[in-house]
């Protein structure tokens, strides 16, 4: 190294930066950031590059025309069918109207039938005869009678569950439980004849639910329920005094449900419909073999007898 010549200002010595120390600290590549600029700002305008822009609007645009047409078909397929959807409604709802009234119109005539049967085999029998017969039908069920007894009413509780959250809503529906309940315990106080909305209870009635419909004996019944029963005075104190009379009383008390007693002078419950008999037969008898053994199970002697069942108890 020579000496600096005199008047002259000192040099420092330059360094070339070194590749690795420049590569860690600039480690991208400045066309990266210079590209990075310009989407922010094209970001920032709204507006996107034109080789880029004019594929994606064509596209959205398609798409839109696509869409309206689309509904425009639609809609015009549902339009003209409108006619065709309202007259098959207007045709199913007479239809449904013209079975209800034919089916009244046949309940009516077989009432009517009913009672001119029970006119001649009155005639055809003696007194003591017809009197016992009219004794048996009312015990059974299939008779009409009157008399003094109890009504019995339940009612769902009134709708308080809130609309959004559904807070309030409990077991406030009467149910078919409860009719059962309240008809075994009217039967336990001596009742002679029970009928609930005017279907009379046989022995072989039934009491269920399919879905929010009560029926009895298949028969839809709606609400307000009444348990009509006939029996004697002391009817209305034993069922009150019964353990099914505290439990509805306490569960009106806590759900809202509607339960009340009350004494009827002068009640009416119509005859139940004749039951669908069914009488057993004998079965076939095995035909004989060519060797004279009858063909059939083993250890059989003889024919044997099916019996049906005449329907379901509660």
């Amino acid at each position: 190294m020579s000496a600096p010549e005199p008047g002259k200002p000192r040099q420092d010595r330059v360094y070339a930066p070194d590749f690795l120390t420049e590569l860690f600290r600039n480690p991208l590549d400045p066309g990266y950031a210079d590209a990075a600029a310009a989407r922010q700002r094209s970001a920032s305008t709204g507006r996107v590059a034109g080789w880029r822009a004019w594929p994606t609007r064509s596209v959205s645009l398609v798409v839109l025309v696509m869409l309206g047409f689309l509904f425009a078909v639609a809609y015009r397929q549902t339009m003209a069918d409108e006619p065709g959807r309202s007259q098959a409604r207007s045709g199913l709802v007479a239809q449904i109207k013209e079975r209800e009234n034919q089916t009244d119109r046949l309940s009516t005539r077989a009432d009517q039938l009913r009672e001119e049967v029970s006119r001649q085999r009155d005639a055809a029998l003696s007194g003591t005869a017809a009197a016992r017969l009219r004794d048996m039908e009312a015990s059974t069920g299939l008779g009409r009678v009157r008399g003094d007894g109890v009504v019995v009413r339940l009612a769902d509780a009134p709708d308080k569950a809130d609309a959004v959250t559904g807070a309030g809503a409990g077991p406030s529906r009467v149910l078919y439980s409860d009719l059962q309940g309240v008809a075994n315990a009217l039967w336990s106080a001596g009742a002679e004849a029970v009928a609930i909305n005017g279907q009379r209870l046989t022995s072989t009635s039934t009491i269920r639910s399919a879905g929010e419909a009560m029926l009895v004996d298949f028969r839809p019944v709606t609400g307000p329920y009444e348990v009509s029963a006939i029996g004697p005075g002391s009817m209305r104190r034993k069922f009150e005094d019964s353990r099914n009379a505290a439990l509805m009383r306490e569960v009106a008390q806590k759900t809202g449900l509607s339960f009340g007693v009350r004494e009827a002078d002068d009640l009416t419950l119509p005859a139940a419909p004749e039951p669908q008999l069914r009488y057993a037969k004998p079965s076939v008898s095995p035909s004989p073999s060519a060797s004279g053994v009858r063909s059939g199970s083993p250890g059989s002697s003889g024919p044997t007898t099916t019996v049906s069942p005449s329907g379901g108890g509660r």
